[in-house]
């Protein structure tokens, strides 16, 4: 009797025993409650400023916004969709011509050690300078202010991509190249079925890399330059002191950018497994 209870128990352990996904979860689920908890109490007994709103009335805005993110009342007061699809558009087109110059310019300066040496004080005094300090000059060389957010997101985008292409083409295996030149390959075969091919991990990695930075810089580009997008959005709602339409903002980039960030990371995996492969 005691043994069949002892084995009951058992199973029944077996039966719960949570998975490593399944504890994150709910752990996730028990922190968002504590900060939401807080967060709401702080709110009511006036512990935060004014301004700010319950997570009760934060959570209605949001889902006020969510549910119908494509209305369009006029200029100045479009669905928070709207907003989105214009930032997409812009981090896509300033991504995509920032990584056409970085992943060419990458391979040159990783193919030849005296131009990387050459280039890499260039890189490194560019590299840290903020995407607000490229604003004015991008509006004194571009006279437009859609052009210059283009501009600011292609200019602070190429830096993470760049130094991984430049990475990864020039700590190519040398006994890849090695069985390359014996077998008569030519220059160009050899880099587009032996060096790219190598680097190829690295310059995904520095992809999804300069895609964050993209998205983090939109925001204040459409802050400065106006119009459209989640920039102005933000700027707009916070001239209206609305600040539980700023955190659904805040939001709704946080969610975007960690779903880019993870079909890169899934982009990254398929090219490391080809490589293995």
């Amino acid at each position: 009797m005691q043994n069949s209870m002892i084995q009951g128990t058992q199973s029944a352990t077996k039966r719960i025993t949570l998975t490593t996904n399944q504890k994150a979860f709910l752990l996730f689920l028990l922190i968002l409650a504590v900060v939401l908890g807080l967060w709401e109490m702080g709110a009511r007994l006036g512990i935060f400023s004014q301004l700010m709103p319950t997570a009760s009335a934060t959570i209605v805005n949001f889902w006020s916004w969510i549910s119908d993110p494509f209305f369009d009342y006029g200029p100045n007061d479009k669905g928070i969709g709207w907003h989105l699809l214009v930032s997409l558009r812009r981090v896509a087109i300033g991504f995509a011509l920032g990584s056409l110059v970085a992943i060419p310019l990458g391979i040159l300066i990783g193919l030849s050690e005296v131009t990387s040496k050459a280039v890499d004080p260039f890189i490194q005094i560019l590299k840290p300078v903020s995407p607000l300090a490229w604003l004015p000059l991008g509006l004194g060389l571009l006279k437009s202010s859609e052009n210059t957010a283009l501009f600011v997101i292609a200019i602070t985008s190429i830096w993470p991509t760049l130094i991984n292409t430049r990475f990864g083409v020039s700590n190519v295996d040398p006994s890849y190249l090695d069985v390359a030149k014996t077998l008569g390959a030519s220059r160009w075969r050899t880099l587009f079925k032996v060096i790219l091919p190598a680097a190829a991990p690295y310059i995904v990695s520095g992809l999804r890399i300069s895609i964050g930075i993209a998205w983090l810089v939109i925001v204040a580009a459409e802050i400065l330059v106006g119009g459209t997008g989640l920039g102005y959005f933000v700027w707009n709602e916070w001239n209206n002191l609305q600040i539980s339409s700023i955190i659904t903002a805040i939001i709704v980039i946080g969610l975007v950018g960690l779903i880019l960030d993870r079909l890169f990371g899934l982009l990254q995996s398929w090219v490391a497994f080809g490589r293995r492969v």
